[in-house]
């Protein structure tokens, strides 16, 4: 990711995940019951980490969460919500 102030923002209010109270902004583990995903910035992985993105290429190539929830609809909903709130401040 880039910037992880704005996915803290994300998985935290949009997605109901819990934020750790002391962060550090190297890596971040974010938690909603027994899933916990680990985020952290693209710029402090090493440059062989085989996430690191090379010039050019899509940030996250290769990577892919998937989530099961009781009302995906309600879900949806909550995220359009706080996607325009977000874009209205």
């Amino acid at each position: 990711m880039k910037n992880i102030d704005k996915s803290m923002e994300f998985y935290g209010s949009v997605l109901g995940f819990s934020l750790p109270k002391d962060v550090n902004k190297n890596y971040i583990p974010v938690r909603k019951d027994d899933v916990v995903l680990g985020l952290g910035e693209m710029k402090n992985l090493p440059e062989s980490h085989p996430l690191k993105a090379v010039d050019g290429q899509q940030i996250g190539l290769g990577v892919e969460i998937v989530l099961e929830v009781e009302n995906v609809k309600n879900v949806y909903n909550r995220v359009v919500e706080k996607s325009i709130q977000s874009r209205l401040n």
